[in-house]
This record gives C-alpha cells, structure tokens and sequence, in this order.
C-alpha cells in the first residue's frame, strides 16, 4: 500500500508525522524536501504535475474539445 503523508522535519533530521498513521511493521519510505517559499509565486504542486498533466493537455482528442472557444481569426 502506497500513501502519502504530510511531516515536519526538524534541524536534526527528525520526522514528524502531522497525521496519525499506524503501520503493521517495517516499512519504506521516500523523503521528498519541499521548500517553504513559493518557487517563482508559483504553487509547488503546479510545478510537480505539470510534465503529468501534459501528456494529456497535448494530445489531439483535447485540442479537438477545446477547439469551440478558439479565435477563428487565429484558425489556420
């Protein structure tokens, strides 16, 4: 089972879950560090699925559903 799960982690290198979350036994984990400050006023998580989102942004079938709200002027 995959989950995600917000933590603080402190100067020394101590995590600290913000939710509980009670686990069977050992497990992996991965360790994303996020920075506090905005990159750019830009929200992290915008940045972090935006090569995701593409895949599906820049396919045909999207062009096709969004092609009513296009200019016809810049239609070629």
């Amino acid at each position: 089972m995959m989950r995600t799960v917000e933590a603080i982690i402190d100067e020394h290198g101590r995590i600290r879950l913000l939710e509980p979350f009670e686990l069977s036994g050992e497990c992996r984990a991965l360790v994303t560090i996020l920075d506090d400050k905005a990159v750019g006023k830009v929200a992290e998580t915008a940045l972090l699925s935006e090569q995701a989102l593409a895949e599906d942004w820049n396919r045909a079938e999207e062009d096709a559903a969004w092609s009513h709200l296009q200019d016809p002027a810049q239609s070629s």
